[in-house]
């Protein structure tokens, strides 16, 4: 660890944290350790945070408590993990129709935040403090697997308004001290790529952090250059947000000659699960609780695929308790060489992002449309469906919330990324169809890059 990096994961890491009144620095340590533990031990722990989470919950949490009272459950009763099957499954629209009902009545200083999702669905929930500190803990303790850290050079392609909207000059100061920088993954047209391209070699960084569809179109691009970028020093590349195909990892890889760690999770349900070293998906054990279900909801055994539903243990405040996440998977029945006691994910196959293409050949990430839609009032469902680069069609699904005028607004919105000779055409549909994988894709691109 260079002197730069120890001073910032030592000193103004921690300081940083202290000061927004997050204890992600104790939680790491703690998760260095905990990592370690046997299953006996990892699970005890696991359980004995479940029953105070799910106490506090049933005190404090109107939607919860009356859910309790119903079903005659007693969380200080709970004996074992599986004692979660006597809860139903949380779902997005519940979220939605709960509204502040979702809140504690306790909490303080809650983060508003929003997502498309996978689903096409928007969603607006709220997240706490000690969420916040568990989840950017795990993302720590899971970079430094693969001999990195915070303060090590870092280039973020990424295409959140969250991010994207706080590059104020204290955020600028920030990022600067912590060697991070930001890329918009939104338009890569050929002059941004071979702008990207160039920062990316001047820049040298030790890690790249970002949606693998992205990392992957730049990586392409700098080998149709014939510009290399396997003698910069890149030591990982993180993927998250997406699912990580075969082919992408596989171009990533050899362009920047690294391994790439695949990460799995969301703003909701936040970080499940992280690729170490040795290849093996660790669940985030000492915060999530993942269960495997069908189409009927029955819970499956390891190595059965169905629907990953999680329980975050740090969502007290707003709490994620059998959350639906729409993806599928499944448990790994053996553990990971790397000798880890959390349990492992396998074969996901949810997180499938397209790019689309401008009418003058512009190439964006799907969620440049997705932000178009997901904050409208009255749409509960989408899909976008770019058939060529002059026409897309916009499944939505919308109750009375929605207003007329929001069709010219998202025509308006469209063309203004699109071109403004394309043909979009806004169809109100009653439900959307989910792919055969049970997976919702929201964005569909039929369209190619050639005139």
């Amino acid at each position: 660890m260079g002197l730069h990096t120890a001073l910032v994961a030592n000193v103004l890491f921690p300081i940083q944290e202290r000061l927004k009144n997050h204890d992600t620095v104790a939680i790491r340590h703690a998760m260095d350790d905990s990592q370690w533990w046997s299953s006996e031990k990892l699970e005890e722990f696991r359980l004995e945070r479940l029953r105070a989470m799910l106490t506090k919950v049933g005190k404090h949490v109107p939607y919860f408590r009356d859910c309790f009272i119903k079903l005659g459950f007693n969380p200080h009763a709970i004996q074992s993990l599986t004692d979660l099957q006597k809860l139903p499954f949380l779902t997005k629209a519940i979220i939605r129709t709960e509204g502040d009902r979702m809140k504690s009545d306790i909490a303080e200083r809650l983060a508003r935040f929003n997502t498309g999702g996978s689903t096409g669905e928007p969603l607006i929930f709220f997240i706490g403090t000690e969420r916040v500190s568990h989840d950017v803990a795990a993302k720590w303790r899971a970079t430094r697997w693969w001999d990195v850290d915070i303060g090590d050079p870092e280039i973020v392609v990424w295409g959140s308004p969250i991010e994207l909207g706080t590059q104020d000059r204290v955020r600028a100061v920030r990022d600067k001290l912590m060697r991070t920088e930001l890329m918009p993954a939104f338009q890569m047209n050929e002059t941004n790529l071979d702008r990207f391209v160039a920062r990316i070699c001047e820049r040298r960084p030790k890690m790249i952090f970002g949606y693998p569809s992205a990392i992957s179109h730049i990586a392409e691009h700098a080998q149709k250059r014939g510009i290399p970028l396997s003698k910069l020093g890149v030591k990982v590349v993180f993927c998250t947000s997406e699912r990580l195909y075969d082919y992408q990892r596989d171009t990533i890889s050899s362009a920047f000659d690294c391994p790439v760690a695949n990460g799995y999770g969301g703003r909701d349900a936040g970080f499940i699960a992280h690729e170490c070293p040795a290849g093996g998906m660790h669940i985030t054990a000492e915060d999530v609780i993942v269960e495997i279900v069908d189409e009927n909801g029955n819970v499956q055994p390891s190595g059965v695929t169905g629907e990953i539903v999680t329980t975050h243990l740090a969502t007290a405040d707003y709490p994620f308790i059998r959350y639906r996440t729409g993806d599928i998977g499944a448990l790994a029945k053996e553990p990971c060489p790397c000798g880890r006691g959390l349990p492992l994910l396998k074969e996901l196959q949810g997180r499938s992002t397209d790019f689309v293409i401008a009418a003058d050949g512009t190439v964006m990430h799907g969620l440049s449309l997705i932000y178009i839609l997901r904050d409208l009032a009255g749409v509960k469902s989408f899909k976008v469906i770019q058939e060529s680069r002059q026409r897309t069609r916009v499944l939505l699904v919308t109750d009375a919330g929605f207003q007329p005028q929001m069709v010219d607004q998202i025509i308006c919105g469209f063309r203004q990324r699109l071109g403004s000779s394309v043909d979009i055409q806004v169809e109100m549909v009653e439900n959307i169809a989910a792919e055969k994988s049970g997976k919702f894709r929201y964005v569909v691109s039929h369209a190619t890059q050639q005139v």
